[in-house]
């Protein structure tokens, strides 16, 4: 059976015929993206209680909810804050779901018990998922005439705009951004509605009452039944401006009189005022457009789709708008791909030269034979598996290059040497696979194992790497089948027939007999004293583990692009629009910067997400904008970010700003976060002023921020009630009143299309925007009589004004006060929370009973992660063990194979510590990974020792022989591996490289290990009085003396 493709050859070209064909079938197919598609684990809840307090929104509207919530054990945080009017709910289900959809339909249904016992007044909650992608396409269509914007036609284009994207196959969703939405406003003067005895709640309820958008039953009959609808609902201004208002009724005249709402109102379609968000593109107003592109779709194929209807569609513009391509994925899929698929063809060519030179051209072509063929296996695999190709899947490639083709160089070799000595090809073949079956399977599947803990992790940072690790494993294991089947084949046709020492070099590969002879001469000597060879293999190791405790942690490198973020924070209460003068300043210091290419603000919500991992949960937010900075490239990153940071602190301290670099790996908001919890909220306000200031003393700290560090100004009402009766009013109607006059009471709904537009009843403008009208404005009250009565409020309540906190935050139901630390570009964010945290222990701050204090942030991020990569790998590690011990049928074998894969990690960590990297997440896949690859080599050796009968009796001279024919290739696979990541290595960037320098670092130590450090041990543990046997010569030397001193 493992001669049958040598023997049939036809069998052997159909065979890799079929690999080929059904690796570029799925090259064609598989889809295509920047990073991998992460579980949607996050969602956002908003509901409005207008007019109410924080601490009437924590009462009335956070706790309902929160009650509710905790009923699905599937939520692993929920964070609410309470504002004045709004309560933010942010919910993130636990890292081991994956069938999200089914626990999101859950918490819909919870929310809507909730919405039962939130107050009348409150809203329905609005429930959206988070997205953790990026946007394929963002694009924003802005207002270039010189007169005031026009809204309704960049909302109608918008709308279409819209329609067109969606309509391109493989588009998954358009969400919409810096759309202010309108409303239908009916402005009414306060003397005229005095006049009528009305208040704007009056007006707003008898419109309301006018749309007739309700069910008005049935006709049936035994033929079919017959729909009645009261044809009299409210869908255009006119028949708005129409509405009879009913006014004057009292006991004396119950019918009163009527009036048209257009003869004492304006009645008109605007923007809503205030604005709940907005955009400028270029400086300019936009509405903007974001794409989401289904994840099973190759992103340059849909790109191609969508640039052919945006190109139609911006042909049809009229000249007051132009459209602006803000960002477009496909370019950075492209050069992401390439770049990787740049270091996959240099990796690949760095290590057929080393197989070249080690093994010869014949030899090499063989080998390198199994790279396509793997690969294009590995693509077969992927598509089986529904895994994209993207950033992660095709770093696994390279990887796994230097892996792919250690079983092809292991077997290719052994032919080699069998049929120069002398056996036939069939037969080399025959022998070669039934000698290495074991050991490679045993090498294979320990790979395997070590990269099952990165595969199998949950949660985001597992959907982030793995399928590095299943793209590795997809590899080893195809290696593996072809090193059984097509490789010996290939191996056996192609051997040379002359002599190989009549072979030129180039063609047997590099020798040295001289050399051979000094390795042999120390090998010799160090297994004549196995205590020696296996302290002097051990010293690297030991000083790589003493190395390591100076190694700094961290989570995931940031990013480094030709992008990044600026985020903008007024204090509490500022407006729409003093957010957009301080954006539109902002925007001129930015592009005073020759770096930077454009500016696009979005205010009131987070901006698009343009980077997969970015965190979009700011939403109808007037104080707060987040801008997308492009510049002219990645170089020199974390500079220019710490720069504009600078200049934007210098020269606009009306506002807080954070430029923000773009990360890695999973999202979280800042690097360093303190989270307070205990049940006062001065007491908590308090504590986070003492952290808050410890923070900011702390270098490296560029920017701190604090849940309850904001007040509120609030003008209190303090109302007579008494007064109030004999007005006919009491403390409801008057707060009812006063809210309709000032923000207005909504009178029904208009339908356009598919979107519907509040009807807002309220006080002409300047009524509104004056704090001393408030006092002078009128209550309409019923006498005893039925007749309305006019009470200004000055008559009836006292006003003064106070400050109440901006905002109540919860953390899982508890009370939080969270301080939040940001820090400058390209710093670590554990070396600055390490001495934040030394600072912290030497102030004297202290938690009083009942109040304790957690961190969040990149560490707690980082350790959740460890954590669940960790949680697998005691059973994984005992099924390698077991492997080991059945591969050897031997305990001490495997003790001395476990004993390597320790060994290894600490060279590992020692290469990163010479490399000047931290050790972050990626180093840790790295060492996991090592811990397999590490040891093929020392199961390569040892399998031989034991297959060489001189050698398991412990005869020295025989060790050595094994040892040094192993050598050959034990020295060809690991130069092969670091050829393999060179590209990786001296690409450069602070993602990539940690991962390859410690497998590089690892298996070149490992090789030390395989061919000095297992021979030694194995001389002590498998044979422990070998060291006190004399070789054959010593012996007849001896004897020679024996007889000369009996024969004198």
């Amino acid at each position: 059976m493992s001669r049958l493709l040598y023997d049939n050859r036809r069998l052997l070209v159909l065979s890799i015929t079929l690999v080929i064909v059904a690796g570029l079938s799925s090259l064609m197919v598989l889809p295509r993206l920047e990073d991998p598609v992460l579980t949607q684990r996050a969602a956002i809840v908003n509901t409005l209680l207008p007019g109410a307090t924080p601490e009437r929104v924590e009462a009335l509207v956070v706790e309902p909810i929160e009650e509710e919530l905790r009923e699905v054990p599937e939520i692993k945080e929920v964070r609410t804050t309470a504002r004045a009017g709004v309560a933010t709910t942010i919910i993130e289900l636990r890292d081991d779901v994956y069938q999200a959809d089914e626990v999101w339909s859950r918490v819909r249904n919870k929310i809507d018990d909730a919405e039962a016992q939130l107050p009348p007044e409150a809203s329905k909650p609005r429930f959206d998922l988070l997205e953790v992608t990026a946007y394929a396409s963002i694009l924003a269509l802005r207002w270039d005439a010189p007169t005031d914007v026009n809204y309704a036609v960049l909302r109608r284009l918008a709308e279409e705009l819209e329609r067109r994207m969606l309509a391109v196959p493989g588009t998954r969703e358009v969400d919409t951004f810096g759309d202010p939405d309108e409303e239908i406003t009916v402005e009414i003067d306060a003397a005229r509605l005095a006049m009528l005895g009305l208040s704007a709640d009056d007006v707003a309820r008898q419109l309301a009452a006018s749309d007739a958008k309700v069910a008005a039953g049935q006709v049936r009959a035994a033929g079919g039944s017959l729909v009645i609808e009261v044809a009299s609902e409210l869908d255009t201004v006119q028949r708005i401006a129409a509405t009879p208002i009913r006014y004057g009724a009292s006991d004396g005249d119950d019918a009163g009189r009527v009036i048209t709402l257009g003869a004492v109102a304006d009645v008109r379609k605007g923007i809503a005022n205030p604005p709940r968000r907005a955009a400028l593109v270029d400086g300019k107003p936009a509405v903007t457009i974001g794409v989401l592109v289904r994840s099973d779709q190759r992103i340059d194929h849909w790109f191609v789709a969508a640039d052919e209807s945006i190109r139609a569609f911006e042909q049809e513009l009229p000249p007051a708008v132009g459209l602006k391509r803000v960002f477009e994925q496909s370019g950075y899929v492209k050069s992401r791909l390439a770049t990787l698929m740049g270091n996959l063809v240099a990796g690949a060519a760095a290590v057929m030269v080393v197989v070249w030179l080690m093994m010869g051209w014949r030899n090499a072509l063989v080998v390198g034979s199994a790279l396509p063929l793997a690969a294009l296996m590995v693509l077969a695999g992927m598509r089986w598996l529904e895994i994209p190709i993207h950033q992660m899947s095709v770093t696994g490639l390279i990887i796994a290059l230097g892996l792919l083709i250690d079983n092809a160089i292991v077997v290719v070799d052994e032919v080699a040497v069998r049929i120069h000595q002398g056996e036939s090809p069939g037969g080399a073949v025959s022998d070669a696979v039934r000698h290495l079956a074991g050991p490679l399977f045993g090498s294979t599947l320990t790979t395997c194992l070590s990269f099952a803990p990165i595969a199998l992790m949950p949660g985001p940072a597992g959907e982030f790497v793995g399928a590095i690790a299943i793209s590795v494993m997809l590899a080893v294991t195809s290696s593996f089948v072809l090193a059984l089947t097509v490789t010996p084949a290939v191996a056996a046709i192609f051997a040379p027939q002359a002599e190989r020492e009549r072979l030129p070099w180039w063609a047997t590969g590099l020798r040295s007999d001289r050399l051979t002879s000094g390795y042999r001469v120390v090998l010799e000597f160090l297994y004549r004293r196995p205590a020696l060879g296996i302290g002097l293999a051990m010293a690297p190791p030991i000083v790589g583990f003493v190395l390591a405790r100076s190694l700094t942690e961290q989570f995931f490198p940031p990013a480094e692009r030709d992008q990044f973020q600026v985020q903008l924070d007024l204090p509490a209460g500022a407006s729409i629009d003093a957010t957009r003068r301080l954006a539109i300043e902002a925007r001129e210091v930015l592009l005073a910067h020759p770096r930077v290419e454009s500016v696009d603000w979005f205010l009131g919500e987070s901006a698009p997400t343009f980077y997969y991992n970015m965190l979009a949960n700011r939403a109808a937010v007037p104080q707060y904008a987040q801008a997308i900075v492009q510049i002219d490239s990645s170089e020199d990153y974390f500079a220019l970010v710490r720069e504009v940071q600078q200049e934007l602190n210098a020269k606009l301290p009306a506002g807080r700003f954070l430029a923000k670099q773009l990360e890695q790996g999973p999202p979280f908001d800042a690097p360093i976060e303190a989270r307070l919890f205990g049940p006062d909220l001065d007491e908590l306000e308090a504590l986070g002023r003492q952290v808050r200031r410890v923070m900011s003393e702390t270098p490296g700290i560029v920017l701190t921020q604090s849940d309850l560090s904001e007040s509120l100004p609030k003008l209190a009402v303090e109302v007579d009630e008494a007064s109030a009766r004999l007005a006919g009013l009491d403390n409801q109607s008057v707060a009812r009143q006063l809210d309709a006059t000032l923000e207005g009471a909504v009178g029904g709904l208009v339908l356009e299309g598919t979107e519907s537009l509040p009807v807002r009843v309220r006080v002409a403008g300047a009524d509104r925007s004056e704090t001393g009208r408030v006092a002078a404005a009128d209550l309409v009250g019923r006498s005893a009589t039925g007749d309305a009565v006019r009470t200004p409020l000055s008559a009836l309540a006292s006003l003064r004004l106070e400050s109440e906190r901006s905002a109540i935050p919860h953390f899982n139901s508890e009370r939080i006060n969270e301080v939040k630390a940001y820090i400058a570009a390209g710093l670590l964010p554990a070396e600055v929370q390490a001495r934040f945290e030394r600072r912290l222990a030497e102030s004297d701050f202290e938690l009083p009973q009942g109040y304790r204090l957690e961190w969040g942030g990149e560490g707690a991020k980082r350790n959740d992660a460890v954590g669940n990569l960790m949680s697998n790998v005691a059973v994984l590690m005992v099924l390698m063990a077991a492997t080991l011990v059945l591969s050897f049928s031997s305990f001490r074998m495997a003790v001395i194979i476990g004993a390597v894969a320790a060994l290894s990690v600490g060279l590992a960590l020692g290469s990163l510590s010479i490399a000047g990297y931290p050790f972050g997440f990626t180093a840790i896949i790295g060492t996991m990974g090592l811990i397999g690859v590490g040891i093929n080599d020392t199961i390569v050796v040892l399998a031989a020792l034991r297959e060489d009968a001189r050698a398991r009796t412990g005869d020295v001279d025989a060790i050595v022989d094994v040892v040094a024919r192993s050598s050959r290739h034990v020295l060809a696979t690991t130069f092969t591996t670091i050829a393999g990541f060179l590209p990786l290595i001296l690409g450069g960037g602070g993602f990539w490289p940690p991962m390859a320098i410690t497998i590089a670092g690892g298996v070149g130590g490992a090789t030390l290990l395989a061919l000095i450090f297992a021979p030694s041990a194995y001389t002590l543990l498998m044979c422990p009085r070998c060291q006190a046997v004399p070789d054959a010569d010593a012996i007849e030397i001896e004897a020679e003396q024996t007889a000369l001193l009996s024969a004198g």
